[in-house]
Order: C-alpha cells, then structure tokens, then sequence
C-alpha cells in the first residue's frame, strides 16, 4: 500500500516529464539565419519574396536590413575593415547585399566588398503612363499624349528624384521634350505626381510601375515606357564577400530569378530581366 502511494504521488511529476519531453521533441530546430542587406526603396518586393522563400524553406529564416545607399556602402566597408572580424552590427555575417540600383553594386564588387561573378539581376523598373481609373478616353501611348495639345502631363521634379530624371530622359528618348516643355506639371515626387491627376490639375501623370500598382484603386496604366526610351532601373543581388553560408546564398539568388519569384515581382509592378 504504501509502494502504491508513492506511485501515484509520482505519476504528476512522470505526466509532466513526458509532457516536455515531447515538446522539445516537436519543437522545430532554430532557422538558420539569411540575412539580406538592402535599400528601403526594395522594403516590398523582398519582403515578398522572403515570406515566399520561407514558406518553402522552414529551416531558413530571411532577415532584411535596409538602409540607405551611402549608409549601406559605410556599415559594410566598415564591418569587412573592422579588426575584430566581419561581423555585421556585432551580430553576424551579411549574406546578400541588395541596393537600390546596380551603380552601388558596382563600387561594392570594385572595392571587393562583395564576391566576383555573383550579382544576379532580379527585377526592373520601368516608367508607366497614369490616368485617373474613372477617365473614359485616353491616350494610347506616350506619342498620342504628345501629339495631343490639350493634355497637362504631371512628372516628378528632374532636379529633385530619380524618376524625374528617368521622365527627362524618356522624352528626349521618344523626341517629345519640346513638345511637352510648356505643358508638364512638375510635381515634388511620385506621391505629388499622383496628387496632382487625382486632384485634376494633370490630364497624365509619368511613374514607375511599383508605384502605380500601389494605387491601382485609383489610377491604372495607359502605357508602359517603350524599349527605345532607355533602359531601365535594374535591381541586382550580389553575395557580400565573407558570405558564410555560399550553398544557401546561391539557392537563394537561384529563387529571385526563378518563375515563381517572377510571378510575384510581376504582380508588384516590377518588369523582369532579359535572360542574358
């Protein structure tokens, strides 16, 4: 009797045992980490593409940092110069860095900060022709809204941003510059653009394709920027140099170049490179 008085005094303390023995048998083993340096211009499509990579890849965890150009080139140059080793804030390695435009890239792999022969090219943007989504008629391509006197055009400032001088350079491109010269409606930025064709004060409004894919509710595409307009934006990754992890860095620049990932970039308003 008494034998069976400590069994069953034991029998909560057995129950719980096996209880966290199983939970830290189901528990799954820690991700290892992919971590991802990168413009905050990118924040949406990596952070697409990672959730997509994960849900595929449960024993991969994508980590992104973003910062700006200038910042971004500094954290890295002094991380791969710091004497303590190369580890990224203190922490860890960076695997892939992902700037907001492929010049950065270039002075990286001058300055060897990332490896040779690795940058793969994942995404383009190109400038797209807006219109309010209520707006019945329109202009079928950039040389109808040129040709069409009575058309204000809203465009990002050129002196200003990016895409201001991407609209410059397509009208020069195109031949259409003078003949929009004293019609355009520059705005301060892609927002302001957007403003002022909701608001009436543009017939048109000149943006990139993320942009407009954002406010699709409210403005669709007329017409997307012709080959002979220039080239455009292209977004490349490339590994940074003590990349610990090669394998996992190459199965992962394979994923943003696959269809999958194309899909989804696609769907954001990005274009996709050609295959070379």
């Amino acid at each position: 009797m008494k034998t069976r008085t400590h069994l069953m005094a034991l029998l909560p303390c057995l129950a719980l045992s096996f209880s966290l023995l199983c939970v830290a048998t189901l528990s799954p083993v820690s991700a290892e980490p992919l971590v991802i340096a990168a413009s905050p211009s990118l924040a949406t499509p990596l952070e697409a593409l990672a959730q997509a990579y994960e849900s595929t890849h449960p024993d991969v965890q994508v980590k992104l940092y973003f910062d700006s150009g200038l910042d971004l080139r500094r954290t890295i140059a002094g991380m791969e110069n710091s004497p303590t080793g190369q580890y990224f804030i203190g922490t860890g390695p960076i695997h892939l860095i992902a700037p907001g435009g492929d010049e950065l890239l270039t002075r990286l792999e001058q300055k060897y900060y990332v490896l040779p022969k690795t940058r793969r090219p994942y995404a383009t943007v190109y400038l797209v022709m807006v219109v309010p989504e209520a707006l019945v008629e329109a202009p079928s391509s950039f040389e109808a809204m040129a040709r069409d006197t009575r058309m204000r055009v809203a465009v990002a400032d050129p002196d200003l941003t990016l895409l201001g001088q991407k609209t410059r350079e397509l009208f020069k491109a195109l031949g259409i510059a003078e003949v929009l010269n004293d019609r355009l409606d520059v705005a301060t930025d892609a927002r302001a653009v957007l403003d002022h064709v909701l608001n009436g004060q543009a017939d048109v409004g000149i943006i990139f394709g993320p942009d407009a894919v954002e406010k699709a509710e409210r403005v669709r595409v007329i017409a997307v920027a012709p080959e002979k307009g220039g080239r455009p934006i292209l977004h490349s990754m490339a590994m940074e140099r003590y990349c610990p992890n090669r394998t996992l860095c190459d199965e992962f620049l394979a994923y943003v170049q696959s269809a999958e990932a194309g899909t989804i970039l696609k769907r954001l308003g990005y274009g996709l490179p050609k295959k070379q």
